[in-house]
This record gives structure tokens, C-alpha cells and sequence, in this order.
């Protein structure tokens, strides 16, 4: 057990005091942030050992803090891309801790972001400002959330018409240099896997087609994924399907590596090589791309970071509520591998 002694040499954490106390990091994370659902007797146990090792101080030191909430897409969160958020959360968390912002995390659906659903999440955690992680406002409760002059911070999410601040990835910029990459190693017959649904996913279909526009010779399709399914599976019906019809592309650009990983073990199924018959190439850095064999080439978004500006975008809000809103717009990186050779190779 760390002992009081270290932990005053530096600054002390969440994860200093859920190991003296004997629970687990999300129950501090809970009291700190007054949620409901703990018991008294553990409630004043976190909290003394908070204060022991100078936790409270240092929050009280650091001046004002505002409770927060994050609401992250439950579907997504909970299953698909769990590490993802995993990710994203763990970097929003510790810059919330930083700064003294008791933050509480919960799930919810996209069609519960409704008016009345927010004001309960916001009451129950007597939060003054909000974090839509993974999902989308509709434009009737956005209209309710800037009339009310709520703090909003779009957290892999975007807004077309720039009325809240926003952090992602660089959708549109990571996709047109996905496709690039493509390009630059010959193909000239590519598809590209994904949905419609989101505004972030949008431009990334933007950022595809501008690539093949760009580059005399180049056919790329848009293949909208079947609906009802997620992730692994949803990438191997598709890529089946597209077998069945004839396809005759040589590279297969997918929205996300779950489903880029489906994709490819259904071409390997059906008797196509990987990457010699077809490449295929993922996107978000997931730990199933290093797991794929051949590993998976893909584009590595910066999950925690995104977490981290978020936070940043929000302290910024509170400051100057009235300042015009932000968009934060992280770049990612090529990550390579043998799921991606020249035509033919």
C-alpha cells in the first residue's frame, strides 16, 4: 500500500485513495461527485481517507470546481467499441480530476436525449455542465440546451452548424489520407465501408471521395453498412455480400477496424488473399488491429487526448460563456500493416 509520506511528495490521485480506502477508483469517482447509489458508511470512509492523504485539499486549493457530467452512447460504450471510449473517458477523467472537476459518467441512448432526460441527469448530479460523449443532440433539445445557456461539449461528435464546442478526430482530413495511402500503393478500385448517420462519419465520406476525385483513374463506391447489426459481424456480411455481387475492387477502406477486421475474414473465407487479392484498411487504432492476421493497417486516433480537450474545451466555456464556440479537431496517424500491398502483389 502506498503510504501517506509518498503520496504528500506528489500530487495526490483517485487511485491513491480507492487503494487506502479499499474500493474501487469509480466508487471515489462517485462520492467525490455526490452520486446517489453509495452507502453513508463507505461515503465518509472515501471521504476521510480524501482528506488524510490531502486530496480535498488540493481540489479546494485549485479554486471553484464545477461538477460536470458526461453522457456516453451506451450501445457503443458497452460493446463495440468499448476500448474506444474506454479512451477517451480515462483521458477526460484524469483531466477532470487535474483540474478539480468532480465529474460524473453516465449511459444513455440516442434516443433519450430528450429535454426532460438531461435535466434529470444534470439535477441528479448537480452538474452546470455536460459532455455528450458518442452522441448526437437532437435539434429540438440542442435549441432547449443553448436557451438555457447550458455548458455543452460535443466529445467525438460534431455540430454542422457550430453551436456548441466540439472535439473529434479529423474525420474528414483522416479519411482523405486513409484513401490516399490506398492510392499511393496502386489501387485504383476501392470501396468504402461505413454509415451515414452522424455528422463525423459524414465527413469522412467526404474525405473519401475527395481523395478519389483527386486522382485521374480512381472509382471509389460508398457502401452504406446493413443495418441491425454492429461491428465484427456487420463487417463480414457486407464484405460477403459484395463477394456474391461480383465485386471487383482491390481495397477496402472500412469506418472502423471492428469492422474492417470482419471484412477481411470474410474475403479470406472466400478464398481471396489478404493483401495480395485485396487490402483492406481500418480506422481508430483499435487493439483488435494488432490482433488480425495479417495485422491490420489502419489510422490511430488519439483517444485519450480527446478526453483531455474536451476537458479543456469545457473550462474554457465556463470562463467566457459568451465566446463563440469551438471545434477541436485532432489529427491521426497511419499505423501500418500486412493487410495493405499493391494490386496484384
Amino acid at each position: 500500500m502506498t503510504d501517506a509520506a509518498s503520496i504528500s511528495a506528489r500530487r495526490p490521485r483517485q487511485a491513491d485513495i480507492a487503494e487506502r480506502a479499499g474500493v474501487s477508483i469509480s466508487t471515489v469517482s462517485r462520492v467525490l461527485a455526490n452520486e446517489p447509489g453509495i452507502s453513508d458508511s463507505v461515503r465518509r470512509h472515501v471521504l476521510e481517507v480524501a482528506e488524510e492523504i490531502g486530496y480535498l485539499a488540493r481540489r479546494q486549493a485549485s479554486g471553484p470546481g464545477h461538477q460536470l457530467v458526461a453522457l456516453v452512447h451506451a450501445v457503443q460504450a458497452t460493446a463495440d467499441l468499448s476500448s474506444f471510449y474506454d479512451g477517451v473517458l480515462r483521458g477526460l477523467r484524469e483531466a477532470a480530476e487535474d483540474a478539480g472537476m468532480p465529474l460524473a459518467v453516465r449511459l444513455t441512448y440516442a434516443d433519450a436525449i430528450t429535454r426532460e432526460e438531461l435535466e434529470r441527469h444534470l439535477a441528479e448530479a448537480g452538474a452546470g455542465g455536460l459532455f455528450l460523449v458518442g452522441v448526437d443532440a437532437p435539434e429540438t433539445t440542442g435549441r432547449w440546451l443553448r436557451e438555457a445557456g447550458i455548458p455543452v461539449v460535443l466529445v467525438n461528435g460534431a455540430d454542422p452548424g457550430l453551436t456548441f464546442d466540439c472535439v473529434s478526430p479529423s474525420n474528414f482530413y483522416g479519411a482523405r489520407q486513409a484513401t490516399e495511402i490506398l492510392l499511393a500503393a496502386g489501387h485504383r478500385r476501392l470501396a468504402y465501408l461505413t454509415r451515414s448517420v452522424r455528422p463525423t462519419l459524414r465527413e469522412r465520406i467526404r474525405g473519401f471521395e475527395a481523395a478519389i476525385a483527386a486522382t485521374p483513374g480512381a472509382r471509389g463506391t460508398v457502401v452504406e453498412l446493413k443495418q441491425g447489426e454492429t461491428g465484427l459481424q456487420e463487417g463480414i456480411n457486407t464484405m460477403k455480400t459484395l463477394i456474391a455481387e461480383g465485386t471487383d475492387v482491390t481495397a477496402v477502406l472500412c469506418l472502423n477496424d471492428l469492422i474492417a477486421v470482419g471484412a477481411m475474414e470474410a474475403a479470406q473465407r472466400a478464398g481471396r488473399r489478404v493483401p495480395d487479392d485485396i487490402s483492406f484498411m481500418g480506422f481508430d487504432g483499435l487493439p483488435c488491429a494488432a490482433m488480425a492476421s495479417p495485422r491490420l493497417a489502419t489510422m490511430d486516433v488519439p483517444r485519450e487526448k480527446l478526453g483531455r480537450e474536451a476537458l479543456a474545451l469545457m473550462q474554457a466555456r465556463l470562463a467566457s460563456p459568451h465566446e463563440p464556440a469551438r471545434q477541436v479537431q485532432l489529427a491521426v496517424r497511419p499505423q501500418a500493416g500486412g493487410s495493405l500491398a499493391p494490386p496484384g502483389s
